[in-house]
């Protein structure tokens, strides 16, 4: 090869071949697929190579006859359990399938463990619980409400299990005021169910509690068993009393816990639910006692800048008093000027009045009308006697007229009037006959005579 066809120290080559995952990356996603295959798990076999690290956590194999698989149960786990498993055991565990990243191992990482063998209890728990729910015995509706301080507690357990000096103990730290009855029982054994029934029942005879404890401490699923009892269920059903359910540790479940008015997963923290914490009283006592002693000294303070603020403000009280004093006395002058006043305009005006009544008076208006009738009465007679001496003169007149040319006046010279016997008056003498009687009328008298003769004027 010339020199001139050398590689270059420089050149790349390209690699071709598939990636190849590492250790770690191919463990990690072998784990992913495990935990997203298998969820959650349970396993039946036998427990061998069981060991306890002081880390507390547990390590096992579960195997049957032909094979076997790795569990690890980690100690937040392993603590719930009531009993420690021994090696050759037939258990059943839950758990999750996983794998160990650093040594590739397959593995069951383990959250519970039971004996194996349990079947035909579990499916009598199963059958049970199906009974009394379509019954609608733990139907919410039916739960009576715990009272929020109760006035008296009772206990329906074992005197002499750690159940009852839970309580005790608990009740005594959070408020020890509240007396507490113990109706005794058995709670493990054939004989437990119709016990725990009996207390029930001499409970609500007795009358003092107002919420009831029943329940006892961890053992196992066959020392529970009374619990999951039909007599028992119904008893804690039909029970007057508000009923707490505290049997076992956190992760038992019995039929108790479904009837009774409130589950508590410990005698403990049943204790803890129904009892008030007068340390918690106390300290909110302190708390709103030292919210009102600063507000009341903050009250206080502001209170005072204001009655400083209105001290400044506030008028010598004595000088108020001249100032109203003065302003009485110039009142009183001007209501007794006003009063004055109006008394003189009231006088004026009420002799007034009393003169126009006067003026008004019906005597004064008699005396009045009296003298314009005297004055009328006098002009009236004053015309009567001026008409009257008018009349009369007229009168006179007349009469002189008449008298000028009356027949008497005529008479009075002399002349007479004749009348004939039928008191016709004369005034032919032709219509008289001789010895016809006549009368002759003179100025003074009447004449009664006889014709003897007639003579005619026109003779």
């Amino acid at each position: 090869m010339d020199d001139h066809e050398k590689p270059s120290p420089t050149a790349v080559f390209q690699d071709t071949r598939p990636r190849a995952l590492s250790v770690s990356e191919l463990n990690h996603q072998a784990r992913h697929l495990l935990e997203s295959s298998f969820m959650q798990v349970w396993v039946e076999g036998e427990l061998s190579g069981f060991s306890r690290p002081s880390s507390g956590h547990w390590y096992f194999s579960l195997k049957d006859r032909k094979c076997q698989i790795r569990c690890a149960m980690f100690k937040g786990f392993n603590q719930r359990l009531r009993t420690i498993p021994k090696e050759g055991d037939q258990i059943r565990i839950r758990g999750k399938v996983t794998l160990y990243e650093n040594r590739g191992d397959f593995q069951i990482i383990v959250e519970h463990i039971e004996p194996a063998g349990l079947g035909q209890l579990q499916q009598a728990f199963e059958e049970l619980k199906r009974k009394l729910q379509t019954e609608g015995l733990f139907d919410t509706s039916r739960k009576k409400p715990i009272p929020a301080v109760p006035a008296h507690i009772g206990v329906v357990t074992s005197p002499t299990g750690a159940a009852i000096h839970d309580i005790l103990t608990v009740l005594a730290r959070r408020c020890p005021a509240i007396p507490v009855t113990v109706y005794p029982t058995a709670v493990q054994g054939k004989a437990a169910t119709a016990d725990i029934v009996q207390a029930i029942e001499r409970a609500q005879a007795h009358g003092a509690a107002d919420v009831l404890i029943v329940g006892r401490g961890g053992g196992s699923l066959e020392d529970l068993w009374c619990f999951n009892e039909e007599a028992v269920a119904r008893a804690i059903a039909n029970c007057r009393i508000p009923t707490v359910s505290a049997v076992g540790h956190e992760v038992d479940v019995t039929i108790a816990d479904f009837v009774a008015d409130l589950r508590a997963p410990t005698p403990s923290a049943a204790a803890e639910k129904i009892s008030p914490d007068q340390q918690n009283w106390l300290r909110q006592i302190a708390e709103r006692e030292l919210r009102l002693t600063n507000a009341a000294r903050r009250a206080l303070t502001r209170f005072g800048t204001q009655l400083e603020h209105f001290s400044a403000r506030l008028r010598d009280p004595r000088r108020e008093l001249q100032e109203k004093a003065q302003r009485m006395d110039e009142l009183d002058l001007r209501l007794g000027k006003a009063m004055r006043q109006r008394l003189d305009r009231v006088t004026v005006r009420s002799e007034h009045l009393i003169q126009r009544l006067a003026m008004q008076s019906p005597a004064r208006q008699l005396t009045s009308n009296r003298e314009s009738l005297a004055r009328i009465e006098e002009r009236l007679g004053a015309a009567i006697r001026q008409r009257l001496k008018q009349r009369r003169d007229h009168y006179e007149y007349i009469a002189q007229t008449l008298h000028l040319v009356s027949p008497l006046a005529t008479l009075g010279r002399g002349y007479a009037i004749v009348r004939d016997g039928e008191g016709a008056i004369v005034r032919d003498a032709l219509t008289l006959a001789t010895g016809d009687r006549i009368s002759a009328r003179v100025a003074e008298g009447e004449i009664m005579a006889e014709v003897t003769s007639i003579n005619s004027a026109k003779n």
